[in-house]
């Protein structure tokens, strides 16, 4: 999707919407930052940057400076982990399976898809997760010092969408380890149609068990 291509119109309706969105998320807490606008594609796609090299310094920033930050320059929508959400970014087939699982158990969790074809499961931050999951190759942990773009950022192959809208969970972030549990199942190939129970003294990390270090977007 070149942004090149799209009339001046479409432009400014789009730069609206993602600096309303901006808003919007930083008067609920969340701690939202502008970052760069990727060019790459395909093999070259790559996350956006924050804008600011200071970030870090300006988390929690008041709504009319988020506004502000959002005005004029093209920028994408990005929010930081690691405070208050994190995120675990996965494949295709591991979130369908995830996403599936947690329909069936009730648990709706703020889900993101980026136009590489992956997906962001969005929950509250925590300073462990299962081992399991930072073992795999397909699984990456968003957490202290990380973050992730966030709905509309636009790329040349699309543009960042909810799968499931945060305020579906009434904008509560869901507790980490009811997604790290969905996201060991689906590793271990459950899906759907697979029987609801509870496993969490299989998959939830004991006091023996080290912790996983996030990874920085």
């Amino acid at each position: 999707m070149l942004d090149m291509e799209w009339p001046d119109s479409w432009r400014g309706s789009f730069r609206i919407e993602l600096r309303a969105e901006a808003i919007s998320l930083a008067e609920r807490g969340w701690p939202i930052l502008p970052g760069t606008v990727s060019a790459g594609e395909g093999a070259d796609w790559e996350y956006p940057a924050p804008a600011h090299e200071d970030w870090q310094n300006r988390l929690g920033a008041h709504p009319r400076q988020v506004a502000a930050w959002f005005t004029g320059t093209p920028c994408s929508l990005l929010v930081a982990t690691g405070t208050m959400v994190d995120a675990f970014e996965v494949g295709d087939e591991l979130g369908r399976r995830a996403a599936s699982l947690l329909r069936v158990t009730g648990h709706p969790v703020p889900i993101v898809a980026m136009p590489n074809g992956r997906w962001l499961f969005l929950t509250a931050s925590t300073e462990t997760v299962h081992p399991a999951l930072g073992e795999h190759d397909d699984v990456t942990w968003h957490g202290r010092d990380g973050y992730v773009p966030l709905p509309p950022t636009p790329y040349r192959q699309g543009v960042v969408h909810w799968r499931v809208k945060p305020e579906i969970w009434g904008w509560r972030l869901p507790a980490a380890s009811t997604v790290h549990e969905v996201l060991v199942r689906a590793l271990l190939g459950e899906h759907d149609d697979a029987a609801v129970a509870d496993t969490s003294g299989a998959v939830l990390p004991t006091d023996d068990q080290s912790a996983v270090a996030p990874s920085a977007a």
